[in-house]
């Protein structure tokens, strides 16, 4: 199924919600006030947030199109055009650190990356850094075992820290290309957590100065706007290089999605779009404002 199909189907309720709608309201029409009002209301609806609102509308207003349809679809693209490829380094090892709070889909993630990279003929190692959940350990293996990818993990209540320095050191050792680091989420134990992702990132450095390549933050887009306060905390804390929007399929307010763009300034580098371990898609902008707006 092509990418375009993909998003349209992952975006199926939003659109029939709410961007559908506005489309309808906007298209071939000048921006008064009353309709001004309509598009507000249906954006907020929408997850799109009161600030990301106010800046569309008002840059609708400056474009001055007799078709406010096509400015909207302009400034759509505008806010989330950013930075949306991935930071891969002329040399192999790529390794990536997927942070988030438990339940985003951080470790499903995992394992879906792992195919994505794997499906282009890289060669994939996949970390089980969050050593507080056994259950997640017991997760990823199975994807490491369905993706065909080399699984590094410790027992149960290990070093974090020193499950990543192993995998990174293999990855060097077997020339092997990707190397994705699934690492714990408790939020509730803020500090100590965000010390652990800080840790992780200090002892891979001494592999790989630069590393890690991307932190993806993971964000589950039925959580809407909580979703959001989310990647602020993370955002304090660590450098947060882009998102990766879980759920869009399972959601009415994908509106989410402009939110984090504009409100955090942090790209969307994939977006998850059903249940299947290929479901999981480099985030495009035109692709995703027309599937968004068009269907």
């Amino acid at each position: 199924m092509g990418f375009f199909r993909k998003f349209k189907e992952g975006l199926k309720k939003t659109r029939e919600t709410f961007f559908g709608k506005i489309k309808n309201i906007l298209k071939g029409q000048k921006l008064s006030e009353e309709i001004r009002e309509e598009i507000e209301e249906l954006l907020i609806l929408s997850d799109v947030g009161f600030e990301a609102t106010e800046y569309i509308l008002e840059k609708i207003e400056e474009l001055d199109e007799e078709d406010s349809y096509e400015a909207l679809k302009k400034v759509l693209i505008e806010i989330l055009s950013d930075e949306n490829n991935l930071r891969i380094p002329a040399n192999p090892p790529f390794v990536i650190s997927l942070v988030g709070v438990n339940g985003s889909g951080k470790t499903t993630t995992a394992g879906k990356l792992a195919e994505y990279f794997k499906s282009s003929g890289k060669s994939v190692v996949l970390a089980a850094c969050d050593t507080f959940r056994a259950a997640a350990i017991d997760q990823l293996k199975i994807w490491a075992e369905r993706t065909n990818s080399t699984f590094i993990a410790h027992q149960e209540g290990s070093d974090s820290a020193a499950v990543a320095f192993d995998a990174v050191s293999h990855a060097i050792a077997k020339q092997k290309d990707v190397v994705i680091l699934d690492t714990a989420g408790r939020l509730h134990t803020k500090t100590n957590l965000m010390e652990e992702l800080r840790k992780i990132n200090r002892v891979i450095k001494k592999k790989v100065p630069d590393a890690p390549h991307e932190v993806l933050l993971v964000i589950d887009a039925v959580t809407g706007q909580n979703g959001l306060q989310q990647t602020k905390v993370f955002k304090d804390f660590v450098d947060v290089t882009g998102i990766v929007l879980t759920k869009l399929d399972g959601t009415a307010k994908g509106g989410i999605a402009i939110a984090i763009a504009k409100e955090l300034g942090i790209p969307i580098k994939f977006v998850g779009l059903g249940e299947k371990i290929d479901d999981l898609k480099p985030f495009d902008p035109e692709d995703f404002v027309n599937a968004l707006l068009e269907g």
